[in-house]
């Protein structure tokens, strides 16, 4: 059994319904639920009486959330309470080209002042990556942040904002989107990520008649296509040593370019957790390093 599924009664017990105890929690309203059955099982007796129209907790249920409040006092005092030791585990989620780039300089920070701090990495997409932080199967994740903002039942820390740029092989010598479109291919960010339709949005705006045959969700494999002369893209800038590996024409896109937010983000329940907060302070201390130029030729 877990101590978060006592977390998770006592938020019910308190906000009237599992909907409400799950903005508390930071989770979903199936993850709340799954956590009861766990509780349940463990105890082998229900804690909500479901035959009605409404589920209310039973007696049980109200002896048990009352027995484990000075426990759980005692225990979220001595959470609050300072020690330099961080250890446990930390399961995070990354996109792809955050692996590539800020992900080790962050994991060699951890590594060298939490020695005790054990960090699992998961890679996907973000909006996988979301689904798993609310079904409490990552712990936090550094993903790009929806264009709505995101759930608010979550805590989302800025980490950078990374502009677009228009990508061109080497021997191209136009600068204009259009013109570049007119002698190569479009190589399309794919538009199922929030920066393939940011992209995308942009270049329609610009090239209405752009189309494209190729799309990628890999911002290496589309420097890598672009430097071998296939085609352009417009993409999120891309990091050394990617640049060096694969030599492009780096072109910025002014004022009005496009960007991305890159994100910390884990349940509103966890923010202040030693463990979250050792890891978001090694990725924001990495990204408030970072100088990357762009062209501007």
């Amino acid at each position: 059994m877990r101590l978060a599924c006592l977390v998770t009664l006592d938020a019910i017990l308190k906000r009237g319904s599992f909907v409400a105890a799950a903005e508390d929690v930071g989770l979903t309203a199936s993850a709340v639920g799954l956590q009861i059955k766990q509780l349940e099982e463990y105890f082998g007796q229900p804690l909500f009486d479901r035959s009605g129209r409404q589920t209310r907790p039973t007696a049980f249920a109200i002896e048990l959330a009352e027995k484990m409040q000075d426990t759980l006092g005692v225990i979220r005092a001595l959470r609050e309470k300072r020690t330099p030791v961080v250890s446990g585990r930390l399961a995070l989620g990354t996109i792809r080209s955050v692996q590539t780039t800020t992900l080790p300089m962050a994991l060699q920070h951890v590594r060298a002042h939490y020695p005790q701090l054990s960090v699992r990495l998961v890679q996907d997409e973000s909006p996988p990556l979301l689904r798993q932080l609310n079904a409490g199967e990552v712990d936090a994740a550094v993903l790009v942040r929806p264009q709505s903002g995101g759930s608010s039942r979550l805590h989302w820390h800025k980490l950078a904002r990374e502009p677009f740029v228009l990508v061109a092989p080497p021997e191209s010598r136009s600068t204009s989107l259009g013109e570049l479109l007119s002698t190569h291919e479009w190589i399309r960010f794919d538009t199922s990520l929030t920066g393939g339709r940011i992209a995308a949005s942009y270049v329609h705006r610009l090239a209405p008649r752009a189309t494209s045959t190729i799309e990628l969700g890999s911002i290496e494999a589309i420097v890598a296509m672009v430097s071998a002369g296939l085609g352009v893209s417009v993409i999120p800038v891309p990091r050394d040593p990617l640049r060096s590996a694969y030599p492009v024409r780096q072109i910025a896109l002014g004022r009005q370019a496009p960007t991305r937010q890159i994100a910390f983000v884990c349940r509103a329940a966890d923010r202040d957790t030693r463990r979250v907060i050792a890891v978001r302070e090694a990725f924001a201390q990495v990204y408030a390093h970072q100088d990357e130029p762009v062209d501007g030729d």
